[in-house]
């Protein structure tokens, strides 16, 4: 059990996924710091002069029914950015170098078949009867 558990650690993917996860982190506080610093700003000024930008209050005594259209944008386009990234520079280059190894195989030549084998053993045990 331990040997299989130290064979799929060694196999690499698992330092190649850790070291996409970290980056992944890092590239999310960036998308982050730009939708929340400059995308919401501009968001917030569709809103006209409501405190709320874009969201409104269910009920005016009460701060946590604010509904907040703005921060469900900023969402949806944070999760724009970060697959748009993922995809053409992390994806699209991968299936670019798959498709080039595939391009690159060459069919080795075949494995006989027993019928072959047969064949061949049958015709040298001929042969040495002959001599």
């Amino acid at each position: 059990m331990l040997k299989g558990f130290k064979d799929f650690l060694m196999r690499g993917n698992v330092l190649e996924l850790a070291v996409a996860v970290v980056i992944g982190v890092a590239f999310t506080a960036v998308v982050t710091a730009f939708t929340e610093n400059l995308i919401n700003p501009i968001i917030a000024a569709f809103g006209g002069s409501n405190v709320h930008g874009l969201g409104f209050q269910l009920i005016d005594d009460n701060p946590k029914t604010v509904i907040d259209i703005g921060a469900v944008l900023t969402a949806a386009i944070n999760f724009a950015i970060i697959a748009a990234v993922v995809y053409f520079l992390l994806v699209l280059p991968f299936q670019t170098i798959q498709a080039r190894r595939k391009r690159g195989e060459e069919a080795g030549p075949s494995e006989p078949t027993d019928v072959e084998l047969l064949t061949q053993i049958r015709d040298l045990l001929a042969q040495r009867q002959d001599r």
